[in-house]
């Protein structure tokens, strides 16, 4: 019989290991068990946690403040990438790589301090909505990944979010969607510089990229921020797989997940020709590694 929890997954394999590996490492007396100061998860966040098609939700962002900034920039229009993403180009916008769109990101991004980006962030969010389903960005998170959330916690576990995506824009919403507070966020983020105004110091934010969290970077931030190899992990991209194999390389019951991404008709179908998030590598080594990947169309019973 299927137990009361993670109802919007499929009685699979993926779930099964799930639900094995929280009781192995959550019972005392077990040989698999790990004191709740151990218990740490991290998790992906675009394509991980919420969707990502047919962009990453903080390009929309981005998207809606360079049509303002154009108006009294108009040679804005003309010159790549601000081109592009004005026109929603996404065959240009697939030439280029993954940093080089995070640097355009934060380099297009016109707020000056943490407190101007977050009041920006909340306030688009209020009315923004995804173009390809039509509701706000706030429902773009996946039902199932939501109920692991919970699950993990109600079992002790404290939740990380490690996101190639920037660390700002994520804090502002992280706690409402997720129930993860801002402490628990770790993403790319932008250089910044102390500005005095009279005695009062003021964080001014920088046009350009101080750290890109992806890929090995991953593990040097969780070792930076964290202090502690998580005992779980969650990604759905070649960005996430040193995330993974660090994870199942600790002692102990380790469990490292990987979501493809294999549902055209309730969400998408990509994985090796998506570039901004590819899944090319971690889909060739999951088996043979130790990764448990969870297919979308057969694990879960819904999406949204």
């Amino acid at each position: 019989m299927k137990e009361d929890i993670l109802k919007s997954w499929n009685d699979s394999t993926a779930r099964k290991s799930i639900i094995e590996f929280v009781k192995n490492v959550t019972t005392e007396g077990s040989t698999d068990f790990v004191p709740i100061k151990d218990r740490v998860a991290t998790f992906d966040n675009d394509g991980t946690l919420w969707c990502e098609q047919p962009l990453q939700v903080q390009f929309f962002y981005v998207i809606d403040r360079i049509k303002v900034i154009a108006e009294s920039n108009p040679e804005m229009k003309d010159t790549q990438p601000f081109k592009a993403f004005l026109e929603q180009d996404l065959k240009t916008i697939s030439t280029f790589t993954k940093q080089q769109l995070m640097e355009f990101l934060f380099t297009a991004m016109g707020e000056k301090t943490p407190e101007e980006l977050a009041s920006a962030v909340k306030n688009w969010f209020e009315t923004a909505r995804n173009p390809k389903f039509n509701f706000s960005y706030y429902d773009c998170a996946f039902k199932p990944q939501l109920e692991l959330l919970d699950y993990l916690r109600a079992n002790d576990f404290k939740v990380f979010i490690v996101s190639g995506g920037g660390i700002e824009f994520m804090r502002v919403i992280s706690e409402k969607i997720y129930g993860i507070p801002t402490d628990c966020v770790i993403g790319s983020s932008v250089k910044t510089e102390i500005v005095m105004n009279g005695t009062v110091p003021v964080i001014n934010r920088l046009k350009e990229l101080a750290n890109f969290d992806d890929r090995e970077e991953k593990v040097l931030n969780i070792h930076l921020h964290i202090g502690k190899r998580p005992i779980l992990a969650f990604g759905n991209s070649d960005g996430d797989l040193a995330m993974l194999r660090y994870t199942l390389a600790g002692n102990g019951k380790r469990l490292a997940l990987l979501l493809h991404h294999d549902d055209a008709e309730r969400e998408v179908a990509y994985d090796r020709d998506f570039k901004i998030s590819p899944l090319n590598e971690a889909l060739d080594v999951a088996a043979a590694e130790g990764i448990q990947v969870v297919s979308m169309k057969n694990d879960w019973t819904r999406v949204f």
